[in-house]
């Protein structure tokens, strides 16, 4: 069974903007032991093991790398044959820079359950963002494809910003639109769709995502600037831009994108 803490971290984990994540992936378990094949003491180390992996889950969180680290060797210890536990190990490692005990620990994830919805979308990402974009994507995938995979979006949401890595805008805009017919109101894939028409001249078609966006996101830095750059391109009044202006000054005063506006530096 997968861990809600575990979930829950992953699903903001490997997204770009802050406060534009989705609802957290949904635990996809199918079955549970029988009581019939299952002793007592094999479900008490299983739940032993899923204890101490959402507490390994939530001090990595927290940023506690080696309460954290501590944690999911407990869980492991526990019972070898629970994948989350290699999964969060992975995910710890990863932030260590430790990349070759992080690969250790995702694929023994995936080889106690190569279905597993977490492990594909982390390992996918620590390929992403050591450089091995096709790698990652292809996991990707493999969760997306799942067909007891509640929120589908998210994986190709997080494919689309591995192929914009690797400067690919046609394969991340198709991964992003697939992310929109699974989740109309996805946020991350409309201001992704939103960017990429910008950077293609395609004002207006930015203009229409950002709009749609704008109905479901109380803003973010990124969000703002975009559309105030958007509004500038296509001549919109100057009232309108004078108050996204506002905004991004008053509520983001530190930002990369109020810094920005000030030097005048819209592109």
């Amino acid at each position: 069974m997968n861990s809600p803490a575990l979930t829950r971290w992953i699903a903001i984990a490997g997204l770009m903007l802050a406060g534009c994540a989705g609802g957290p992936i949904q635990d996809t378990t199918t079955s549970q032991p029988s009581q019939s094949t299952t002793s007592d003491s094999d479900t008490d180390a299983r739940g032993r093991a899923r204890i101490h992996t959402e507490l390994a889950a939530g001090y990595l969180e927290l940023k506690s790398l080696a309460i954290a680290l501590e944690e999911a060797g407990i869980a492991q210890r526990a019972d070898s044959t629970y994948a989350p536990a290699y999964t969060v190990a992975g995910m710890i490692y990863a932030e260590l820079r430790n990349d070759a005990l992080a690969e250790q620990n995702f694929q023994q994830a995936l080889r106690l359950n190569r279905r597993d919805i977490d492990a594909n979308n982390n390992y996918g990402r620590f390929l992403c963002d050591r450089k091995r974009e096709a790698d990652g994507i292809r996991y990707f995938m493999v969760a997306a494809s799942d067909p007891f995979n509640q929120q589908p979006e998210i994986s190709y949401v997080s494919a689309g910003l591995c192929a914009r890595r690797r400067g690919d805008l046609a394969e991340a805009d198709g991964y992003f639109r697939t992310a929109l017919q699974q989740q109309p109101n996805q946020i991350q894939a409309l201001y992704q769709l939103a960017d990429i028409a910008y950077a293609r001249a395609n004002y207006p078609e930015a203009r229409a995502y950002l709009l749609r966006l704008n109905q479901m996101s109380s803003g973010s830095p990124e969000i703002l600037w975009l559309m105030l750059r958007t509004e500038r391109r296509l001549g919109g009044s100057g009232n309108t831009m004078e108050s996204l202006a506002h905004q991004l000054r008053t509520n983001f005063p530190n930002s990369r994108e109020a810094q920005a506006l000030a030097a005048g530096q819209f592109d």
